[in-house]
């Protein structure tokens, strides 16, 4: 009875919003507004909840976790510059990568990872420049992303505030295979065949031998949901971009929207449909290209 109230309140609380808003009732304006902006301002966003003390729609589980934005806390990054970041998913849960916010303010400089730690990034906000270890720079704007192999000397300044979401993890070798750098943007990417699916599919990372994960971004239009009810050995970190709807996630569902981070132990059930009047897409991590052993 407990979760069915719950998610009562919740699919109310988000009919306010959108009323509030006029989330769904205005599409002209959401065109108006930079890519991504509903990250940083979902539609039931923490000002929603300042009537209700105690309330979140983060849940943490043995095999899942969902984490909202009224749940966010940011502190200061090791060995980054004016920077604060907010880590969403860490192997304290369970997991086996790194997934956090990082917001930069001008004059921000990024650290670089631990020895033996891969790391990826994608630009949410403003723009970064990349700078490997020859000083060859390199500007990145919304919807664009670089990979950096493990020991790769590089920096991510700013001269205006931006937003990145990062992945980390440490690197699993197998010879003869060592991975590039890569920078690239979400809409140079071709899309890829589905069989047996109707969402778009983008894959960011080549899927050789030297990658151990990718970063897929998965576009759903109003109505659309996963075919398939995915059960797999995999681990996933996601970051809904844009929309709303229901993700399930073993035995619960989960009202869920732009900013929402979402965490997936191997062989939780898993399958999403997309609610309202815009499309949902969302950036997901994969580990991919090793055995389970």
């Amino acid at each position: 009875m407990r979760s069915i109230f719950v998610l009562l309140l919740v699919l109310g609380l988000f009919k306010y919003a959108f009323a509030e808003e006029g989330f769904c009732s205005a599409p002209s304006e959401s065109k108006s507004k930079p890519l991504y902006w509903k990250v940083d301002n979902p539609t039931l966003s923490p000002i929603h909840l300042q009537d209700l003390p105690g309330f979140t729609r983060s849940v943490y589980k043995s095999n899942h976790a969902l984490v909202s934005p009224e749940s966010h806390v940011y502190g200061p990054l090791p060995d980054w510059i004016d920077t604060s970041g907010a880590y969403l998913i860490s192997p304290e849960m369970g997991s086996h990568f790194v997934m956090y916010l990082a917001k930069l303010k001008e004059k921000s400089k990024s650290g670089l990872p631990l020895p033996g730690v891969e790391r990826f990034i994608f630009v949410l906000q403003g723009a970064v420049t990349l700078t490997n270890a020859a000083g060859v720079s390199q500007l990145l704007k919304v919807d664009s992303y670089a990979y950096f192999p493990p020991n790769f000397e590089h920096s991510i300044e700013c001269d205006t505030p931006a937003t990145i979401v990062v992945f980390e993890r440490r690197y699993s070798p197998l010879p003869n295979h060592i991975p590039e750098p890569l920078v690239g943007s979400t809409d140079k990417q071709p899309l890829l065949e589905t069989p047996g699916e109707i969402f778009e599919l983008r894959k960011l990372i080549p899927t050789s031998l030297a990658y151990d994960f990718n970063i897929h971004i998965m576009d759903f239009q109003p109505g659309e949901f996963l075919n398939v009810k995915e059960v797999h050995y995999n681990q996933h970190g996601l970051l809904l971009l844009e929309g709303q709807g229901i993700y399930r996630l073993g035995d619960s569902w989960y009202p869920v929207q732009a900013g929402d981070v979402i965490w997936m132990a191997p062989f939780v059930p898993q399958w999403y449909a997309a609610l309202g009047k815009t499309r949902t897409r969302y950036l997901i991590y994969k580990d991919a290209n090793r055995s389970p052993l």
